[in-house]
């Protein structure tokens, strides 16, 4: 398989950490999440029910970045990537970078964020936002759009078939 960097995107809640996991697993590759790589003050802002801006975003964009550029061996990384500037800048260094998007409509969503436990992302307000702020895939960008009411299963074998494919 040609791709080995892939970026799990979309909103909290969407199953980007399901999924991702499961693609590493298959992939034999490291798994990271990018909330994981947030500031204590970005978390601060978020569990305080505050969306972050793009100013908040920017070191940590550029810490992904450089992660996925450092990771010679491949990863899949969860990271919500809901504007195109971001993906572009996560890109930068990465061409063979390949998102994967996780689409799904805000009750959907919704339903399973609220049976989370122990994350700090807060409240519908929240969710609301990052809908209002995503700017999904286009065409050129080339990513796999996938449908979160698909079973897990059938996500990840649909995107090794894709990620799979010559020339892709």
């Amino acid at each position: 398989m040609s791709v080995s960097k892939i970026i799990v995107m979309g909103v909290s809640g969407c199953g980007k950490s399901l999924i991702g996991t499961r693609l590493a697993e298959r992939l034999q590759v490291p798994f990271f999440d990018a909330d994981d790589f947030h500031s204590p003050a970005n978390v601060a802002k978020m569990a305080s029910g505050v969306p972050l801006t793009d100013a908040d975003r920017s070191g940590w964009l550029d810490d992904l970045a450089g992660l996925v550029k450092g990771e010679q061996g491949g990863l899949v990384l969860a990271c919500s990537a809901l504007k195109r500037a971001y993906r572009d800048r996560l890109r930068a260094g990465n061409p063979s970078l390949q998102f994967v998007y996780l689409k799904g409509d805000m009750e959907t969503i919704w339903s399973r964020h609220s049976s989370r436990e122990d994350h700090y992302f807060n409240g519908r307000s929240m969710l609301e936002s990052q809908f209002r702020t995503l700017e999904e895939p286009e065409p050129g960008e080339g990513a796999i759009v996938v449908d979160v009411c698909e079973p897990p299963d059938r996500i990840v074998e649909r995107c090794l078939a894709v990620l799979s494919t010559p020339d892709r």
